[in-house]
């Protein structure tokens, strides 16, 4: 595998068709380590998709098709699409809806997710929007609906009656994520977090299991703002269900949260306008967690990074779920 360069890389993740994600999470990782390639990071960024914190719904289409066709390889949508996802899949997309309006997926970045799954021609009653509960897709602008076509529900009681170790946790997973899908779509929001320092990829998944509480730890008093999570978010991700049903990510950075996260924080929300897209959460998360630290520094807060605060996304590298390493990353513009 000497000499294996970003575009053979992305060659042969389209090729591997269903397997795409498992390349590229397991071997593109491991490539990366091993110096004979970089984890890719694909992001747009473009000023008319938000104004006076207002999103221009079609403009975010636009930039969410734009990344998935530069990751991919492709210069058309439904091939794009249909690079990470088959007509044949069942398709679940796991939004972040847990506080509102202001800290929420947006409904437009959903949205264009859904069109790109119906590009790969998933038909409507095999698509999911879900995140854990009716009342928080609710209050963060979507429409809950458990009837026909593209459901919107949350998981509310339905989670697998069998606990598995999410380290020293017990955490019964969504039935959801188990049972009713074959393919997973990650659609979070960044920002900070008070406990684990970053919320984004990785952390999207504490809507996956019953008691995420018991699960964030004891923040690290040392840090400047976060350090938990340790290391049950790695444990956590590195779950089969998670792990092998993930085709792809699409990260909403149109109205990131640099401050006091994961709530709504109007104070310390600012327009970043971009999207990223990646099949490497670790790589996705650890952007991020550089353009949340580039406006701390703006706003006069302490980065992240250098204060330990987020750790546990390197605990996440650690255990090889990815890379948290910008020498062994490629961010690609769309």
């Amino acid at each position: 595998m000497t000499g294996f360069n970003r575009r053979e890389f992305i060659g042969t993740t389209v090729a591997a068709g269903v397997g795409a994600w498992a390349l590229s999470r397991g071997q593109q990782a491991a490539w990366a380590e091993e110096g004979k390639g970089k984890s890719i990071v694909v992001s747009t960024t473009r000023d008319n998709a938000t104004a006076d914190k207002k999103i221009d719904a079609a403009v975010a289409k636009q930039m969410v098709h734009a990344v998935v066709c530069k990751l991919a390889g492709k210069t058309k949508p439904e091939e794009a699409w249909a690079t990470y996802i088959k007509k044949d899949d069942v398709v679940g997309i796991k939004i972040n809806c847990l506080f509102g309006v202001g800290a929420a997926t947006h409904p437009e970045v959903t949205a264009a997710v859904v069109e790109g799954c119906r590009m790969a021609g998933v038909p409507d009653d095999k698509i999911i929007i879900w995140d854990r509960t009716d009342k928080d897709l609710e209050k963060s602008g979507y429409t809950v609906n458990k009837g026909a076509g593209v459901r919107c529900i949350g998981v509310g009681d339905e989670w697998e009656e069998d606990a598995v170790d999410i380290h020293t946790c017990k955490g019964r997973l969504a039935k959801i994520l188990t049972r009713e899908t074959t393919a997973l779509i990650n659609v979070p929001i960044l920002k900070t977090h008070v406990i684990s320092g970053i919320t984004c990829a990785l952390k999207n998944h504490y809507g996956s299991f019953h008691n995420p509480r018991d699960a964030h730890g004891q923040k690290d008093p040392k840090a400047a703002h976060g350090g938990g999570c340790e290391p049950f978010l790695a444990h956590l991700n590195n779950l089969k269900p998670i792990r092998e049903k993930t085709r792809l990510i699409v990260c909403d950075a149109l109205m990131p949260v640099a401050d006091q996260g994961p709530q709504a924080r109007p104070a310390s929300t600012w327009e970043h306008k971009t999207i990223m897209a990646a099949t490497d959460p670790v790589a996705l998360d650890y952007v991020g967690l550089k353009i949340l630290d580039e406006q701390r520094v703006k706003i006069g807060k302490a980065p992240l990074e250098s204060t330990g605060s987020a750790k546990c996304l390197f605990t996440c590298a650690q255990m090889g779920l990815g890379v948290a390493d910008m020498s062994k990353i490629e961010v690609v513009k769309a």
